[in-house]
Formats: structure tokens, C-alpha cells, sequence
């Protein structure tokens, strides 16, 4: 008997309007982390209505999710990369911080953006297709940054190095090493770096990491993380770039190939070249989650194994369309990644199992835990110690929240490197076909160099990453 509920598919999180819509409304957005809804009767009730219709709906932000600050006590902000979740993140961000410029390779994008500022935002900003200059400016606080996979690392260690704090959007890197150099640059630079990675900011994943953690599943966990299989299409066409996208520099790093739109802009994350699919895409969501649950997130795994269907023709998406990877840590505990069925987080212990996903958190013990006024106390005192900072105003007010006391969000680059390394690691298992050893601690392979060898890529000049 399958494990999963049956889930509506729904667009990746990357695929937002320009127009925000309204957040649900179960989103959590209290002072405190020890509060829940008074009325548990009314939370369960809401957990099974939002379960069947907003199961796998991404993310979105609300233009009222906190109290905007007078203009002259909020930073100053730009956005790099006018995508949908780019821009997205920036409207979100433009009620904390003013909004003073953007930056894209395609100036089409660019000034979509620059009308939404003008006609939503009531603002002028100035406009940038090297990122480079716009990080020169001294008036500019902090980036929202919203690339494709391969340009993050470069983008994210320029803008700690020149004084900017970052919200920066998952998967954090492309390849392991990246994730080193990010760590190193922000903590050398003293800046304030938030992951895009929202589900650390909902109430329903946090209780469901505390259950995990507290002992009540068992003593050895299992987490399996199902993410939907990958796309597959092509051949693809190749053609002229459109004349307002710089097709070199937006390839970056990556080797020069003749312009495909498929490779392009929200697709860009189906072609190894530039991203990990759906096992970086969407599994550095649930990775996370379950990293965290499981005891690992300052470390990781000590061996991991996979098998994925790859399309290996010409001009084809050639990321994993279907896959499962298991990774095993030195506590006894594993993660599963695989792609369904459904989408979310099952723990299973020896004692009890529970199942987490976007707007729903199920299982019998979650409703004993919610009958109960002292196991529902002591549960909200669980979620109170996973974070100690202020989470008022969701993930992005936690964001400006760490802007003014300087202390790490609740999605830190060192963390998520970990979280997104396991991922990494499920693709050269894949890759390679092979089970690899893992120090978590060296953070390299164990009596592997082959796979050593795959932590970073070969990047093109003159994009190559400094440091």
C-alpha cells in the first residue's frame, strides 16, 4: 500500500506571475514560533481542505506580509535577475527595502520589471546588464538574486565581497566546490545571506523537523523525499539568440553552445550544463527538510547510491527523469530521494511515520499530538529551539529582520550547502553508476578520484568564478 497521497502536480516555484497572488492564509506568519492556531480543531480542518487543493503549490508572496517601514529607515535593494521568482522575491522585498535598481542579460526582462516598479511601486530605478557595475554602487544594501543555477556562486561571493547582504535563490550552487567558496566568503565578509529555500519559514515543516527530532518516530529515521520525475523533449531547434538577450553572457561559466530557447530562461534547469534538475530544483527543498529532521544538517551523508534514466541525444534536456538515490548517514538514519509518487516529506521511525508537504502535515500521530493540550505545548516549545531568531513577516521579513541584528537567517548559506551537496551527490551517484563513499568532514569522496573530480567543472573564460 502506497505510503504517498495521491498529489495535484502544479508549476515549479519559478513560474510566478508578474502580479503577485495573495499568500494562503495558512501561512505562518506569528511574532513568536510558540504560537499556533487557538482552536486545534480549526488547524486540522484547515490541514485537510488545504491537503487536497494546495498540495504542491508553490510558494508565493503576499504585497501585505509585513507592515511597510518608513522609506528613510530601509535599505536600499536590487534585484539581479528579473525572472518570475526573481522578481517575485524583489516585489516581496520592496516592503521592507526601497527598490533602487535591476540587472539582466535580457533587457526585455529587465524592463518588464522596471514598468512593474514604475506602475506598482510608484519607483524609478536604474537598469544594469553586468552585475558587476550595478555592485559597484556604495548606495546599494543588499541584492535579491534570482539567476539561473550556474551564475549564483559568481553573483552571490561578488556581492558579499562588495558589502552587500544577499537573499539568494536556490539550489545555492551548481557544483559541491562552489558551495566551499560561498561558505568562506560570507563568513570572511560578515554579511547577511538568506537561501531562497521558503519551507524553513513554514510552520507545518518546522513541526514536522521538531517530531523527527524529538524521538517520538524512533530511534533510526528514514526520510523519503519525493520530488516528481524530470521532463522529457527534444531535439531542439538551434537559432539566433533575440537581440535583446546576451546569449555569451548569459551562458557564464557554462561551455559556449549555439542558442537554443529551450536551454534558456525557466528550462534552463532541465540540462546538466546549467542546473541539476529536478533532484537540485525541487530536492533542495525536501533534502533540506529532511536533513534537518534527521539530526544532519551541519554534516552529511557517509555513502550514497542511485540509478536515474538520462537522455543522452543531441540538444535534449539531459537531466534525471526518473531516479532514486539513497543516501545513509553515520547515525544510522537515511534519506530517500526519489521522484514519487506525489511531492513531500515522509519520517518513518520504528515507532511511528508522519507525512509533510506544501500546506499539509498528516499522520496519526499529528492528531494525537493536536488532542492533547500538553503535547501541543510541548511540541510549539520544539519549534521554538529550531530557530532562535525572529521570524516575523515569513522568509523574507526574517531576511530584514537579520539585515538589522546581524545574525544568521533562518536559511544559511552553511546549512543549505549541506542540504544541496546531498543533491549534488545523488546526481554523480547517477552519473557514475556506482555507490560512493562520502566524508562529510573533508567533505570529499572516500578512495574515489573519479568522483572527486566531479565536486567542480571546468568553467569558461573570462566567466570564471574569483577565489
Amino acid at each position: 500500500m502506497a505510503i504517498f497521497p495521491e498529489v495535484r502536480h502544479r508549476r515549479s516555484p519559478h513560474t510566478h506571475p508578474i502580479s503577485p497572488p495573495l499568500r494562503p492564509s495558512f501561512w505562518f506568519h506569528e511574532k513568536g514560533a510558540t504560537s499556533m492556531t487557538s482552536d486545534r480543531r480549526s488547524f486540522l480542518k484547515t490541514s485537510a481542505t488545504v491537503a487536497g487543493g494546495l498540495a504542491a503549490a508553490p510558494y508565493v508572496w503576499s504585497s501585505s506580509y509585513a507592515k511597510a517601514e518608513p522609506k528613510n529607515d530601509r535599505p536600499n535593494i536590487a534585484l539581479i535577475g528579473c525572472g518570475g521568482q526573481g522578481s517575485g522575491d524583489a516585489r516581496a522585498a520592496s516592503r521592507s527595502g526601497n527598490l533602487v535598481a535591476c540587472c539582466d542579460v535580457d533587457s526585455g526582462r529587465a524592463a518588464r520589471f522596471v514598468r512593474w516598479a514604475e506602475d506598482r511601486a510608484g519607483v524609478k530605478i536604474d537598469t544594469y546588464e553586468d552585475y558587476r557595475k550595478l555592485l559597484e554602487r556604495k548606495d546599494i544594501d543588499a541584492i535579491i538574486a534570482g539567476t539561473p543555477d550556474h551564475w549564483h556562486t559568481a553573483i552571490y561571493i561578488a556581492a558579499v565581497r562588495s558589502g552587500k547582504d544577499v537573499y539568494g535563490e536556490k539550489p545555492l550552487t551548481l557544483t559541491i566546490d562552489e558551495g566551499k567558496r560561498i561558505c568562506k566568503a560570507v563568513k570572511e565578509s560578515g554579511r547577511v545571506f538568506q537561501v531562497g529555500t521558503q519551507q524553513r519559514s513554514d510552520r507545518r515543516f518546522q513541526q514536522a523537523i521538531a517530531i523527527a527530532r524529538s524521538g517520538r518516530l524512533g530511534k533510526k529515521l528514514t526520510a523519503t523525499c519525493c520530488i516528481g520525475a524530470g521532463p522529457k523533449d527534444g531535439p531542439f531547434k538551434e537559432t539566433e539568440p533575440p537581440k535583446e538577450l546576451n546569449w555569451d553572457f548569459w551562458l557564464g561559466q557554462a561551455p559556449l553552445v549555439p542558442y537554443i530557447k529551450q536551454r534558456c530562461h525557466f528550462q534552463f534547469r532541465w540540462w546538466l550544463e546549467y542546473s541539476g534538475g529536478k533532484v537540485t530544483d525541487w530536492g533542495t527543498h525536501h533534502v533540506d527538510i529532511a536533513q534537518w529532521g534527521i539530526g544532519a544538517e551541519h554534516s552529511g551523508p557517509i555513502e550514497v547510491e542511485g540509478s536515474g534514466v538520462f537522455d543522452k541525444r543531441k540538444n535534449c534536456y539531459n537531466t534525471a527523469q526518473t531516479f532514486t538515490c539513497t543516501l545513509k548517514f553515520a547515525n544510522g538514519n537515511k534519506i530517500i530521494v526519489k521522484d514519487g509518487p506525489g511531492n513531500g516529506v515522509h519520517f518513518e521511525g520504528e515507532k511511528e511515520h508522519i507525512f509533510v508537504k506544501r500546506g499539509s502535515l498528516k499522520g496519526n500521530l499529528v492528531n494525537k499530538i493536536f488532542n492533547d493540550d500538553e503535547e501541543e505545548a510541548k511540541l510549539n516549545a520544539e519549534v521554538a529551539a529550531l530557530y532562535s531568531g525572529d521570524r516575523s513577516g515569513g522568509h523574507m521579513g526574517n531576511f530584514f529582520n537579520c539585515i538589522k541584528d546581524r545574525k544568521d537567517p533562518i536559511s544559511d548559506v552553511y546549512t543549505q550547502h549541506r542540504a544541496i551537496t546531498s543533491c549534488h551527490l545523488c546526481n554523480i551517484a547517477m552519473k557514475l553508476e556506482r555507490k560512493l563513499r562520502w566524508d562529510p568532514v573533508k567533505e570529499d569522496f572516500i578512495g574515489d578520484p573519479q568522483a572527486s573530480a566531479m565536486r567542480a567543472r571546468e568553467q569558461r573564460k573570462p566567466y570564471t568564478i574569483e577565489g
